[in-house]
């Protein structure tokens, strides 16, 4: 069970404030601050009242004892580069957990009832191929490429969220929350690379809840590779890899040159020296980067957070400041994640 300092703590980073800075803002020593956020004392209501209005969550929110699903402070799967700085890694980590709590905070109130489940194996027992393939099952996904790939995984209950990450080094974070995850995509990515990002975290999800091991990222992108293309669907078309045929195979799948190059070599159709090639190729034409074909691909818009706030609303009948209250904001000013764009009628 996280304490105030906890809350306190993730809420600042999230806001992109410094211990000084928000001391600062609460006219307070940082040492004060220090305090609050590592529980060896517990603000007056006055000074919570001012968090709250600072920070942009409610009081109830800054003082709930949430109970998720592995520690608040538990590292994120994140799929980042390594020239990652720690300072914006822990800023989208920051920003995650500030998701993680109001996903919990507004599920303990107002259970939601997915078609799916997110189910999680156990990756000593259960290779990843074989866990998404247990998971398209499970699901009832249709046999071939996945169509709106964002869609199904929010059948399951999980809150997909893009944000622009202020970084192209991360491609997306995700942990549990408390019955359901949350994924944190960046906003800036092509198409294509948002739907691997996606599978990528959900087999994190689903493979490692529980389990760390230095294969982690090798295992998620085999879960990833198996979900998106079924071995035995795709492997027939895995011959001549060419790049106008990738390119043709990019548009079937939605997935870029470079998955579909990655998935044929691990299962053998392609040769090392032929990958050699095949990059050495895409470097020259400053494809490695930036593969044609991205337009061609759907962009998929995650609605599950916003619908669940429409339907409050519309079956409800809360409005959009007791809606934003249950997400654990003050009021629905600065809302976008639960609540649909506000619109007005116009006197003509």
């Amino acid at each position: 069970m996280s304490q105030i300092g906890d809350v306190i703590l993730t809420a600042r980073r999230a806001a992109g404030l410094t211990q000084e800075e928000l001391a600062d803002k609460l006219g307070i020593t940082q040492a004060a601050l220090s305090r609050y956020e590592n529980d060896l004392r517990e603000p007056d209501d006055a000074t919570v009242e001012r968090m709250s209005e600072i920070l942009d969550v409610s009081p109830d929110f800054l003082t709930h004892p949430f109970q998720l699903r592995g520690a608040l402070a538990a590292d994120a799967h994140m799929r980042r580069q390594k020239t990652t700085k720690v300072s914006e890694w822990k800023s989208a980590e920051s920003k995650l957990n500030l998701y993680r709590m109001r996903s919990a905070f507004l599920t303990r109130r107002i259970p939601i009832s997915p078609a799916n489940h997110m189910p999680t194996f156990d990756p000593d027992e259960t290779a990843p191929a074989d866990a998404a393939r247990m998971v398209r099952a499970q699901w009832r996904m249709p046999i071939g490429p996945v169509r709106n790939l964002t869609r199904w995984i929010e059948s399951a209950g999980v809150i997909v969220i893009e944000e622009r990450l202020g970084t192209r080094r991360i491609d997306g974070l995700s942990q549990w929350a408390s019955e359901y995850p949350v994924v944190l995509l960046n906003a800036d990515l092509p198409a294509d690379r948002k739907r691997w990002t996606l599978a990528h975290e959900v087999g994190h999800l689903v493979l490692h809840s529980s389990y760390v091991d230095p294969d982690v990222e090798t295992q998620a992108n085999e879960f990833a590779a198996e979900l998106l293309m079924p071995c035995h669907v795709i492997e027939s078309d895995l011959h001549d890899l060419t790049p106008s045929r990738l390119l043709a195979l990019k548009k079937v799948w939605g997935v870029s040159m470079q998955a579909i190059f990655e998935h044929a070599y691990r299962l053998g159709k392609a040769s090392a020296a032929e990958r050699t090639k095949f990059y050495r190729t895409m470097n020259a034409r400053g494809w490695r980067r930036h593969e044609p074909g991205a337009d061609v691909i759907a962009d998929e818009r995650p609605e599950l957070a916003q619908t669940i706030g429409q339907t409050l609303m519309t079956r409800g009948g809360l409005s959009r400041d007791e809606v934003a209250r249950l997400t654990g904001r003050r009021n629905a000013a600065n809302e976008e994640l639960f609540l649909p764009p506000e619109t007005r009628l116009r006197v003509l």
